[in-house]
Formats: C-alpha cells, structure tokens, sequence
C-alpha cells in the first residue's frame, strides 16, 4: 500500500518563501512521477509541477521562475520550493505519485496541505 505524507504548509506574507515536502512510503515503482496540484476554493483541482524519475519537469504558466520541483529518489521524496508567493497561490497543495505498475499508470494522492498568501 503507497502512502503520500505531505508537510510544509503554512501561513505567509506575500513575496515569502515555503518549501512543501511529500515523502512516500510502501511498494514504489522506479518509473514513476511525483507531483505537486493545488485546488483553490470553487476551483478545479490543477497542476503546478511535476518530476519524473528521470527529473524531467514540468511547471504551470503560472508558477513558471518562481516555484522550482526537485526529488531525492533515495528518500522516494519530492519537494515543491514556493518563492515569491503571491495571495492567488492560495490552495490547498496535494503530492501526487503516478507509478507504471504491470503496464498501467496508477495514481496516488496525499491528504493535502493549505498554503495560504495573506498579508
């Protein structure tokens, strides 16, 4: 069974700083890729990064040169670096994993995290 711990949420002032971290755990297939989404109130749930496990990237328009995904595939863990945050970052942060188990992507999905922009 995967497990996603998500950890790093928090309050912060406009043009701060927060580093999400999802560490998972169980059986964890070598291709995969992880990734950050967030879902804003009466918003569609939507991408903001992800990194395969060969660290390709992908960033939304909207995060592009000020949030940066990297993993440490020992740990099996990903972090989202959240710089210059503005109040429309506010959402809630879901880590998702997405595994090539017996020919077939599957994905799994962490509890969420609120990171909210607020002066």
């Amino acid at each position: 069974q995967v497990q996603l711990v998500e950890s790093g949420g928090g309050l912060v002032q406009p043009g701060g700083s927060l580093r999400l971290s999802c560490a998972a755990s169980g059986t964890i297939f070598t291709v995969n890729t992880m990734g950050w989404y967030r879902q804003a109130p009466g918003k569609q749930r939507e991408l903001v990064a992800a990194i395969t496990s060969g660290s390709s990237t992908n960033y939304a328009d909207s995060v592009k040169g000020r949030f940066s995904i990297s993993r440490d595939n020992a740990k099996i863990t990903v972090y989202l670096q959240m710089n210059s945050l503005k109040p429309e970052d506010t959402a809630v942060y879901y880590c998702k994993l997405s595994m090539l188990e017996r020919g077939r992507w599957v994905d799994y999905w962490g509890q969420g995290t609120q990171v909210t922009v607020s002066s």
